[in-house]
């Protein structure tokens, strides 16, 4: 696949932008792993979201049927395009991912799987997992390396320190799998933290019949925003759903939820239930 990692940093003279969280990922047999942990076909489309200097695109690309790159970082546009030019099937797009219309990208997948894989930027992580998961598109399954605690939050159960906001947040769009660690010395440079590879299978339907998807969400945010308060007093707090504390506790009551409670401790039934009668 031409020059490795290192020898293209060299080559090109390329200064990692601290801003953009760049961690490049050197290592070939952590790069095998998330690629056969995404069941990479020649049926897939793949959007890889900060390709780098490609060091796992090729192995996508080599799978796959269709891979699209996008790299906010123009000055790594050249030595992506060195280290991939042997193949027809890719194409590079030198954007922002929060700014880019997926269904753009995947609207000319004729017909094939629509898959995500991506190396993502620590500073951002949530904010480009829950853009894909809200977002209407094709996506079926993604796979991201996200530092270690994030990935902990993500597959937490409800009464686990992990378990908040992002954890239901996830679960309600997808099923996510903690698939393995990788250490600080797989990458150039080294973060600072450990990171997890997780695998999310996207929802055909969501899990929980609601009677209004931005009450479901108000709710849990209202639930998580005072984590030490419970969560009758939580709710109540919050401000914006129009009932008195009376009212709150009635519904907390009819729905067998102690009012004592926190929020962790609420399934994502429970906080459906809960919002639906909030409607």
């Amino acid at each position: 696949m031409g020059l490795n990692t290192k020898e293209l940093i060299k080559k090109y003279g390329i200064k990692l932008t601290k801003s953009l969280g760049q961690n490049f990922l050197t290592d070939d047999k952590v790069v095998t792993r998330i690629v056969d942990t995404a069941e990479i076909t020649y049926d897939d489309l793949v959007m890889e979201i900060g390709p780098g200097i490609g060091s796992m695109t090729g192995e996508l690309a080599s799978r796959a049927g269709k891979v699209v790159a996008v790299e906010i970082d123009k000055y790594l546009i050249p030595a992506l395009k060195e280290n991939l030019k042997e193949f027809s099937n890719l194409e590079i797009i030198n954007e922002d991912i929060m700014k880019v219309n997926v269904k753009d990208i995947t609207v000319n997948g004729q017909n094939m799987r629509v898959k995500v894989a991506a190396n993502l930027p620590y500073y951002i992580t949530t904010p480009i997992i829950m853009k894909l998961l809200e977002e209407e598109n094709d996506i079926e399954l993604m796979v991201f390396m996200v530092q270690k605690e994030v990935a902990q939050r993500m597959v937490a159960k409800p009464g686990g320190k992990d378990y908040g906001a992002l954890s239901v947040a996830v679960q309600y769009y997808a099923q996510p799998e903690k698939v393995f660690d990788v250490p600080p010395h797989c990458f150039v440079p080294q973060p600072e933290v450990d990171s997890t590879i997780v695998k999310l299978k996207k929802n055909k339907m969501p899990p929980v019949d609601l009677k209004d998807k931005d009450m479901f969400f108000k709710v849990v945010k209202a639930s998580f925003g005072q984590r030490r308060k419970t969560l009758l007093n939580a709710l109540t707090n919050f401000g914006g759903f129009n009932k008195s504390k009376e009212e709150i506790r009635e519904i907390l009551i009819k729905l067998n939820i102690n009012e004592n409670a926190r929020g962790e401790t609420l399934s994502i039934e429970q906080f459906a239930s809960l919002s639906n009668q909030f409607c």
